[in-house]
């Protein structure tokens, strides 16, 4: 009998735009109309950590500044190369959280699947851009024996879904992931953690929508903005179709010198979000992992910033400012 060779399709929608996303940082500042001379002294940066960052994105960047905040979270720099003190590789502790590969637990009743290692966007900040992904992320696999040993402990009401980005993942693989963890009786809540609703809303298709408006579970979208400017019409109106299908909206931003260290930038960012049906939730001081130490904001400094936030806006539009640190049972307030 003929054997015919199976050919995998071509990406379509929103993996069509993932896969033309802007990989060379002379592209990415001609777009711009910036000066290519900011590149060589990234070069070994993007080497170590490769620029990745969707068009769409890009399209909301203000064109002849360097300075830009959505720019400067993505744009590889030579200070990423600097090695400084107590700046580590793995600043959070997730290496002493896996319990099983792709499995982790640092929080009651919460465990986090490391679903993939693709995200829609390298941010440079990343307190993951030197895990071990090969040997830690939990591939399709293995989501039975993952699922299974969830399964066996009824004291884990809520999982977290992460990465990488899980919204990386295809329709096909996500939904049997999540048609496994439906199905365990004592899970009351599945969170996502993703960057995709900000950097490419278009992944948030039909089908997706349609899974939310249908599941048991309850089901929480965790966010991940910055900067006012990352929200526009394609965003609002994803956030739209998300709160629509039953999910609550949350986002949890990282405090970033240059970017959104300063009241008006906070206050704006909470009002936008709002606006948009999100509620502002962690404010992250940075984790300290290497390569990202010019991005770090003092504690005394946030604090000011904070203080000076609370007097202009309701407490509901004030996140938490944090600090995640290793082995703590929960996130510590500043």
């Amino acid at each position: 009998m003929l054997q015919h060779k199976l050919v995998q399709p071509p990406p379509t929608g929103w993996q069509q735009r993932l896969a033309d996303a802007i990989r060379d940082p002379i592209e990415l500042l001609n777009l711009l109309d910036l000066p290519t001379e900011l590149v060589p002294a990234g070069n070994a940066a993007a080497q170590q950590f490769p620029l990745r960052v969707p068009r769409g994105y890009v399209a909301r960047m203000k064109k002849g500044d360097p300075n830009d905040p959505l720019l400067r979270q993505v744009l590889p720099l030579d200070a990423e190369m600097q090695q400084t003190q107590n700046f580590t590789l793995d600043p959070v502790g997730d290496h002493d959280a896996v319990i099983n590969q792709g499995l982790l637990q640092k929080y009651h009743g919460r465990v986090l699947i490391m679903t993939t290692a693709a995200c829609a966007i390298h941010c440079r900040y990343c307190f993951r851009r030197h895990f071990p992904y090969s040997e830690q992320s939990g591939k399709p696999s293995l989501w039975q024996q993952i699922c299974k040993q969830i399964s066996q402990d009824t004291s884990i009401n809520e999982v977290i879904l992460s990465g990488g980005d899980p919204l990386s993942l295809s329709n096909r693989q996500l939904l049997q992931l999540l048609t496994q963890l439906e199905q365990i009786p004592h899970l009351k809540r599945i969170r996502f953690h993703s960057r995709y609703p900000i950097v490419l809303p278009e992944r948030i298709d039909s089908d997706l929508i349609n899974w939310f408006a249908n599941t048991h579970l309850n089901s929480i979208m965790v966010v991940h903005c910055n900067h006012a400017n990352e929200i526009n019409h394609e965003v609002k109106k994803i956030f739209t179709n998300l709160k629509s299908a039953g999910v609550t909206l949350l986002n949890q931003a990282v405090l970033l010198r240059g970017i959104n260290d300063n009241v008006s930038a906070q206050c704006q960012l909470s009002e936008v979000l709002f606006d948009a049906g999100v509620l502002p939730y962690y404010l992250h001081m940075l984790d300290k992992v290497q390569g990202a130490a010019h991005f770090d904001v003092s504690d005394d400094g946030a604090k000011n910033i904070l203080a000076e936030v609370q007097k202009l806006l309701p407490g509901y539009l004030v996140p938490k400012l944090v600090r995640e640190i290793a082995h703590m049972p929960y996130k510590q307030p500043l």
